[in-house]
């Protein structure tokens, strides 16, 4: 029994600094352009957080990228409309003009393919920094990921990276483990990075 004990203890203490080590934060002052991940179940808190920097006038511009994720059954559009165009339509409510906000595209099947289409349009519109919004869980291998791609591309483009802090739609770290919601934002994404880092 005293033996459980200890290790539940050690869990309490463990279990939070897991979660704090996912979170990584480059603020940039300025920067060409703000990218939204695509995020389904978390494009509330990251269209948030994407409007306000948009506000501080850190950027003139905001790209999301497409999960291709579809939300529920909208009886005013009698369709099931993606989660991307939600995402749009919260930035343009809270204050984003429409002509500044940008879907690219195609749409993508994770943070690696998000990352090359990225690199695809910076080199096309010339873009030399960037500011990535993604949810708290996801910094540090979205980061790492977009650092490889642009090394591998050899392209000079300055990243800073930038999230809400969890507890909206994501869990706070002490709590995480908690919850089903918490294993697959803070356990997923350390099975993920290892994915990462073993096939990329």
């Amino acid at each position: 029994m005293c033996f459980f004990l200890l290790l539940f203890l050690v869990w309490i203490l463990l279990a939070p600094l897991l979660a704090t080590h996912l979170i990584v934060e480059r603020p940039l002052a300025k920067a060409d352009a703000i990218l939204v991940l695509g995020g389904s179940s978390t494009y509330v808190e990251r269209t948030q957080k994407a409007a306000e920097i948009y506000k501080n006038g850190v950027a003139p511009k905001i790209y999301l990228t497409d999960d291709g994720g579809q939300s529920g059954w909208s009886r005013t559009e009698k369709r099931n409309p993606p989660f991307v165009e939600l995402a749009r339509k919260s930035l343009i409510e809270q204050g984003v003009p429409a002509a500044d906000v940008e879907i690219l595209e195609p749409s993508v099947a994770g943070t690696i393919d998000e990352a090359r289409l990225f690199s695809e349009k910076a080199r096309a519109a010339n873009l030399k920094s960037v500011l990535i919004v993604t949810s708290a869980y996801h910094t540090r291998r979205a980061l790492a990921t977009f650092q490889k791609i642009l090394a591998e591309n050899e392209q000079s483009v300055e990243l800073g990276i930038a999230a809400p802090p969890p507890g909206e739609q994501t869990p706070p770290p002490g709590l995480w483990w908690l919850s089903p919601n918490g294993w697959k934002f803070v356990a997923g994404e350390y099975v993920k990075s290892a994915g990462y880092w073993v096939y990329y």
